[in-house]
């Protein structure tokens, strides 16, 4: 029965564990031979064949005949009396093997194998898990939503292992449930206590890399490179992308046709929105491209602290700074460059007012709602249309109307 129970722990294994024949049969052997070292102190002269298919094993002891009163070692001896037992052909200098029965070792010797066994099977499963994931770090996995707890989730892959998705990992708009699928890049693997920890991530620059190789066969040939990434997770990301082949249009190929590859990365990414922008070396050019959709008529660059003063007509500020001042943020981590926005001296600009100068009449967080767009003078928030002004910001169209109206008023 004990024979039966042992047989049906190392089946299970290989079956659930997924574990290779050779590895398998190498461990049940190690296993075994530790057994019997402990039993009759060395496990040299002991063959073990171990049939997993068919869930049965034999150990065979093998000892030389002696004579009796030679016989000094009963481990790798056998007396020629005890040797005609079982053969009456055997000689002296002949090798005896005998069958040793597994139930002989009695119940707590193989519990103990028992227990040795599941444990050397745990161990090299979690060994394949850290290793297999080890190399995977960088790619993006697919799971199943299994658990959802306040700081993490867990997700489980194809073969059931468990990966960790941390809070801070994920998209701030991101909502799952048990039983969804999930995507998300590998960015961490580590052992803790003997068990391996891989953890996930949707915000990190990579997980939308990943998205563009998938999305964009020309990134995944090589013909068009990505540079660099960077992004605010679930509200704006920026991507610059540089092509080899003159004949390619790296932003159009990434965009595709009315905007068919980008959607889907948009998609999984919570709606986030993606500028994809054309690298150059001339860094002039690539921060007025950096700062798209907002038309910079002049830039300074100071190269020993790496700033950009950047001059704009009044109506273009907000845009450069964006909403939350997003636009800005991105464009200058983009580039490496500290970005610094003037308006443009002259014009209408002369007759404005500071914002500030109006908290009599409209509220100090709106205020300050209007100047984290780039909008602080009376005029900068007229040169914006009133759906513009409640598009970037998070005021309500009646809200918009009320102090354009004020401000209006001003200068009539």
């Amino acid at each position: 029965m004990e024979n039966v129970n042992l047989i049906d722990t190392f089946s299970e294994f290989k079956e659930l564990k997924n574990i290779d024949r050779p590895t398998m049969m190498s461990v049940l052997e190690d296993v075994f031979r530790s057994m019997l070292a402990k039993k009759y102190g060395s496990a040299d002269n002991f063959d073990i064949i171990v049939n997993i298919d068919k869930g049965d094993f034999e150990i065979w002891r093998n000892r030389v005949v002696v004579n009796d009163e030679e016989m000094t070692d009963p481990i790798t001896q056998i007396p020629l009396s005890q040797a005609k037992q079982i053969d009456e052909d055997y000689e002296v200098g002949e090798e005896v093997s005998d069958e040793v029965k597994f139930l002989d070792f009695g119940r707590r010797a193989i519990l103990s194998l028992r227990q040795n066994l599941t444990a050397r099977i745990l161990d090299l499963e979690k060994n394949n898990i850290y290793m297999k994931y080890k190399d995977r770090i960088g790619e993006i996995v697919t799971g199943e939503v299994y658990q959802v707890w306040k700081r993490e989730i867990l997700v489980l892959d194809d073969d059931g292992n468990e990966l960790i998705l941390p809070k801070s990992e994920q998209i701030p708009s991101d909502h799952f449930r048990k039983g969804d699928s999930i995507r998300a890049v590998v960015i961490k693997v580590e052992m803790r206590n003997n068990t391996p920890f891989i953890i996930l991530s949707r915000t990190s620059p990579v997980f939308l890399e990943r998205l563009f190789e998938l999305e964009v066969p020309e990134i995944f040939d090589g013909l068009i490179t990505i540079k660099k990434i960077v992004r605010v997770p679930g509200e704006r990301a920026k991507v610059a992308v540089e092509s080899y082949d003159e004949r390619i249009d790296p932003v159009g190929a990434c965009v595709g046709m009315k905007g068919s590859r980008i959607h889907g990365i948009v998609r999984e990414l919570r709606n986030e929105n993606i500028d994809v922008i054309n690298y150059t070396a001339n860094n002039q050019l690539f921060i007025q491209r950096a700062l798209s959709p907002a038309k910079i008529t002049t830039i300074k660059l100071i190269e020993e602290t790496k700033r950009a003063e950047i001059y704009l007509k009044p109506n273009e500020v907000s845009l450069a700074i964006g909403k939350g001042g997003l636009n800005i943020k991105l464009a200058s981590q983009l580039t490496g460059y500290e970005i610094d926005v003037y308006r443009e001296p002259g014009g209408e600009d002369e007759e404005d007012v500071n914002l500030e100068e109006f908290s009599d009449e409209i509220e100090q967080w709106v205020i300050d709602e209007l100047k984290a767009i780039g909008c602080d003078t009376a005029r900068s928030v007229l040169n914006l249309s009133i759906s513009d002004l409640v598009k970037r910001t998070d005021l309500e169209e009646e809200q918009v109307k009320e102090v354009v109206n004020i401000l209006k008023a001003e200068f009539e």
